[in-house]
């Protein structure tokens, strides 16, 4: 019924932890959520945009960290 959280993951040879492949991941999606909201003009309702863009940052990397990395 549980699954085995990773402890470590395998890229090129190089071991990295879960959290690390998380927030890259996360960073990813941010970038691409930025950028479709300046495309799309909803960025100039942010009091603070890269204030903002951390925030798309964090939640991005939590939801990653969450649905692919289970606990």
């Amino acid at each position: 019924m549980f699954t085995h959280t990773p402890s470590e993951i395998q890229i090129l040879g190089v071991y990295f932890p879960p959290i690390f492949v998380a927030i890259l991941a996360g960073l990813l999606c941010a970038i691409g959520l930025a950028k479709l909201l300046n495309r799309t003009g909803l960025s100039r309702f942010f009091w603070h945009p890269p204030l903002a863009y951390a925030a798309l940052w964090l939640l991005s990397a939590a939801l990653v960290g969450l649905i692919f990395i289970a606990p």
